[in-house]
């Protein structure tokens, strides 16, 4: 028993090892770098431990307007694309002929480089001095004025990243529900129609606890994503997110390290923390609403 127990551990040793080196180990350094008040990148000294950078961050206007567009995306995003996969992928588990080419359409933006995806969304809603962009076209053919998406108002541009971010994640939904639906067994369904159960009712009842364990991934991986997002952001903005007021928390901890406000690695620690205590406590609200609706 001792035997398997050291084999056990030996077979384990490699992921911990990586797990440690590539997760654990930047984890603490960087909570140690957010309590360093007035790090020096270049010396490698600092003045004082404390809540300062936490402070600073708190209340910095950018960091919050990042924190708000970042909610907004992830409230969004989330519920809308599993929503929409889920709608979708019923409807390929239904078709028979051609389920395989549908399946393979819908999952090729997935495959398709983020960037150029983004610069497509951009030429589309992007209203210039020589054209005002497919999308206005089309706005204006039912008679309503053109919207600059891309340097307009707040709300056009947070309609704009929503509808790009929804457009990326939703192929790995559709694929990852289609195999959830395809392994519920016929039994079931086949029981349900003898009874004469309608099929909101075998949708409801059947299939959703069938595929909740899936669901569940889903929207874990989901909300995790959408906190992380910043490169959408950047393919249909740019660099200069603030001055869009378009920034997300990674986008806000990347300019504090490298963008044109770079050089202070204490304050893109103490945010990466924030972001991690935010999504940490989500995943555990979600962890304990799963033991209650998930179905193993």
């Amino acid at each position: 028993m001792e035997n398997n127990n050291r084999k056990g551990w030996l077979y384990l040793l490699p992921a911990m090892l990586f797990l440690g080196v590539f997760m654990v180990y930047p984890l603490v350094d960087v909570l140690i770098y957010s309590f360093e008040e007035g790090y020096n990148f270049a010396s490698q000294t600092y003045t004082g431990v404390g809540l300062y950078n936490y402070s600073y961050v708190l209340h910095d206007p950018y960091f919050l307007q990042a924190v708000q567009n970042t909610f907004i995306l992830v409230i969004i995003t989330v519920p809308l694309s599993t929503g929409i996969a889920l709608l979708i992928s019923v409807g390929l588990s239904s078709i028979k002929p051609l389920r395989h080419l549908y399946q393979t359409v819908y999952f090729l933006p997935y495959v398709t480089n983020t960037l150029a995806v983004g610069l497509v969304f951009m030429i589309l809603f992007k209203k210039t001095a020589y054209m005002d962009g497919l999308v206005n076209l089309i706005l204006n053919f039912f008679g309503s004025a053109s919207i600059d998406f891309i340097d307009g108002p707040y709300w056009a541009k947070m309609f704009v990243l929503c509808f790009y971010t929804i457009w990326v994640v939703m192929p790995f939904k559709i694929l990852i529900l289609t195999s959830a639906l395809a392994s519920v067994k016929e039994d079931y369904y086949s029981a349900a129609r003898v009874d004469g159960t309608p099929k909101w009712r075998i949708f409801t009842k059947i299939t959703l606890p069938m595929i909740s364990p899936m669901l569940f991934y889903l929207i874990i991986t989901g909300f995790i994503g959408a906190f992380k997002a910043y490169s959408d952001a950047v393919a249909l903005f740019g660099t200069n997110l603030n001055a869009a007021e378009m920034n997300t928390i990674v986008g806000y901890v990347y300019d504090m390290l490298y963008g044109d406000s770079g050089g202070f690695p204490s304050y893109a620690s103490a945010a990466a923390i924030i972001l991690f205590a935010i999504v940490l406590t989500i995943t555990c609200i979600n962890l304990l609403v799963s033991k209650k609706h998930v179905h193993y």
